[in-house]
């Protein structure tokens, strides 16, 4: 740590608010600012360790800060709201994120460049289509399992029994449900186009990103999973080593420990829940294709697998893929099974 100024800011959308501490922690200032006022507020100071929350709009205002020649840094809100000790406010929130920069404990989120935030928002869009187009075909299978017709789960059994369900004169249906399907009939084949659009747009993505086409060389990465880790993980230099790393995403277990004597209990279900999903459903992947393979790593998770049952193997072997994903990144090297 530098022994500049820290600047804790609360963000908001029109009316920010910071709190200046020194390097013992004693209280500098404190101002309220608007939005138009507080990139020359920023530019006027000297340089100093801007801290804030990783939320809405951190990203853009750490690049602006960082062209000013500050030093930024980016926290998880959930680490701000545990240091927080008074109530709560606007100038106790800043002073808060202030404090855990002072401290230093908590791992830090590295500020996004243009072309990551793209990538992520490309995602997160996509992931917004697939989650309607589940919400959708399940309403429509609990509405018309009112009239009596009863449609398997999945998207493929859903597309083929639209059709007949719509042709067959003989069932309940009414003329204006039969309508109704037909289109949200219509509006699922939209969805799926749309969807299909931004497969082949992340894609492209992947093509030009150097650490997501390090990270697919990698056991059950795909081209989503693999942008989404790097995106996340940055250059990796916030995170000591792949523990860590593991750690932030919730993929190690809790600790009940007392007396010398430890209890492990479930994974901590800490940090980002949708990459933390996909890199789960990758290593459920990997662990189907283990047994046509004979390297090092896919005898452990066959034996992981025997042992633990394949849900718990699943957690496991994401957590390796996590600890895999940091050390590639970070030493800029291709996966070679052992």
């Amino acid at each position: 740590m530098t022994q500049h100024n820290i600047i804790g800011i609360d963000l908001a959308k029109s009316v920010f608010y910071l709190f200046e501490i020194n390097q013992n922690g004693k209280n500098v200032g404190r101002h309220k600012i608007t939005r138009n006022k507080l990139l020359q507020c920023i530019a006027n100071k000297p340089c100093a360790t801007i801290a804030m929350e990783a939320c809405s709009s951190a990203h853009y205002w750490a690049r602006e800060f960082s062209k000013l020649g500050h030093s930024v840094i980016l926290y998880p809100p959930q680490h701000v709201k545990k240091q927080r000790r008074k109530q709560k406010n606007d100038y106790n929130d800043a002073e808060a994120i202030a404090e855990v920069a002072l401290i230093g404990r908590a791992f830090p989120v590295q500020a996004k460049s243009i072309a990551q935030q793209d990538v992520q928002s490309l995602i997160r869009m996509r992931r917004l289509l697939v989650s309607e187009r589940t919400r959708m075909i399940n309403q429509i299978r609990g509405l018309i399992a009112e009239y009596g017709i009863v449609i398997a789960v999945g998207k493929t059994a859903f597309c083929k029994a639209i059709p007949h369900i719509l042709e067959d004169a003989d069932n309940q249906l009414s003329s204006i449900m039969r309508e109704l399907i037909h289109c949200q009939f219509e509006r699922y084949h939209a969805l799926n186009e749309q969807i299909d659009w931004f497969d082949r747009k992340l894609e492209q993505t992947a093509k030009s990103f150097d650490n997501a086409q390090r990270l697919m060389t990698i056991p059950g990465y795909g081209t989503i999973t693999s942008q989404a880790v790097a995106v996340w993980l940055g250059s990796g230099e916030q995170f000591h080593n792949g523990r860590d790393a593991s750690a932030a995403m919730g993929l190690v277990p809790k600790q009940d420990t007392t007396g010398g004597k430890v209890q492990l209990l479930g994974i901590t279900k800490t940090g980002n829940t949708y990459i933390r999903s996909l890199l789960i459903h990758g290593a459920r992947a990997a662990l189907r294709r283990a047994k046509f393979k004979s390297d090092k790593f896919s005898k452990w998770m066959l034996e992981v697998a025997e042992r633990r049952g394949p849900n718990r193997a699943a957690v496991a072997i994401a957590n390796k893929l996590m600890r895999i994903a940091w050390a590639i990144i970070t030493k800029k090297e291709t996966y070679q099974p052992a």
